[in-house]
């Protein structure tokens, strides 16, 4: 009798199972599967200067006699269009909230809109119409959780924010209790799973103090925050990626039953690519869980059993 092998199903790309071990291994990272993504860029005084676009003068002669110059984009704009081109592959329908944060008088949020990531070249951000004087991160995280409410009523699973500053948050005891409550709403179901991304760019940044934000964890959910800081503002589209790769890898755990429900592995902050856990004999088949979604892959037949055949 020629024995069937089950196929892998979706997220699984490979199957190996001898000896009641299985290695699993995965074909894409299913933690990122109904992800909005979001961007809120430091609009405080501190960073008018950045957002500025420059003339440039083309030649001595033309300087001299106040002729063809050309402007130059702000250092900000080139790199929020990478960034969101970026985060558009990551997210589920493609378009990003993008927001000024630490503006006006009263740290108060700009919404720029929901931008798709296609069409990056054609954004301009000259930054928000009225540069705050204080940087208060609390009123961006509201924003964002608001905004997450309303996605998932339409289909989002989880969302990831990212928070550009240069300087000191103004409000990190504010901001630390009202991600208590953002761990309390997720636990009760009246959220998606959501992480925030940190990034400090130049040397204004107190990393010691986005250090005491981001290392807070939370059972169940381990660390909300990531931080890094950029020396250049130049360096903070790649830094952004790179943490949204790590972010939404490590972010979210899963739990493996059997084909009886019962508990076969757990891993709390971290989803590997592969996993590899070990099953009772007679097992048919095993479910990944991640974020309320669950796999069922049909185990192949004991791969030891190929060695009777040979």
């Amino acid at each position: 009798m020629t024995k069937v092998h089950e196929r892998p199903v979706e997220p699984f790309s490979d199957i190996h199972f001898e000896h009641g071990e299985v290695r699993a291994t995965l074909l894409h990272d299913p933690t990122v599967e109904g992800l909005d993504m979001a961007i809120y860029l430091d609009g405080s005084g501190s960073m008018e200067d950045e957002y500025e676009y420059k003339k440039k003068w083309k030649g001595i002669v033309n300087w001299l006699f106040g002729t063809n110059t050309e402007f130059k984009p702000n250092v900000v704009e080139p790199q929020v269009r990478w960034i969101l081109e970026y985060l558009a592959t990551k997210d589920r329908n493609g378009l990003l909230r993008v927001a000024y944060w630490a503006c006006g008088n009263k740290s108060s949020i700009e919404v720029i809109g929901e931008l798709k990531g296609q069409d990056v070249e054609s954004y301009k951000f000259p930054g928000p119409s009225v540069f705050g004087s204080s940087t208060n991160l609390e009123p961006a995280l509201r924003d964002f959780v608001s905004y997450m409410k309303d996605q998932a009523l339409r289909g989002a699973r989880q969302g990831c924010a990212v928070f550009v500053t240069d300087g000191v948050i103004h409000d990190a005891d504010r901001v630390k209790a009202f991600c208590d409550s953002v761990v309390r709403d997720m636990k009760n179901g009246k959220l998606p799973r959501l992480n925030f991304i940190l990034v400090g760019v130049g040397d204004g940044v107190d990393e010691e103090q986005m250090e005491d934000i981001c290392h807070a964890e939370y059972p169940g959910f381990g660390h909300l925050w990531c931080h890094r800081v950029a020396e250049e503002i130049n360096e903070v589209a790649e830094l952004v990626a790179v943490l949204v790769d790590e972010t939404m890898t490590v972010a979210s755990g899963g739990i493996v039953y059997d084909d009886k429900g019962k508990i076969v592995a757990r891993y709390e902050a971290r989803l590997p690519a592969i996993l590899e856990f070990k099953v009772p004999e007679g097992c048919k088949a095993f479910t990944l869980e991640i974020n309320g979604q669950k796999f069922t892959q049909p185990l192949p037949e004991d791969d030891d059993d190929d060695d009777d055949h040979h």
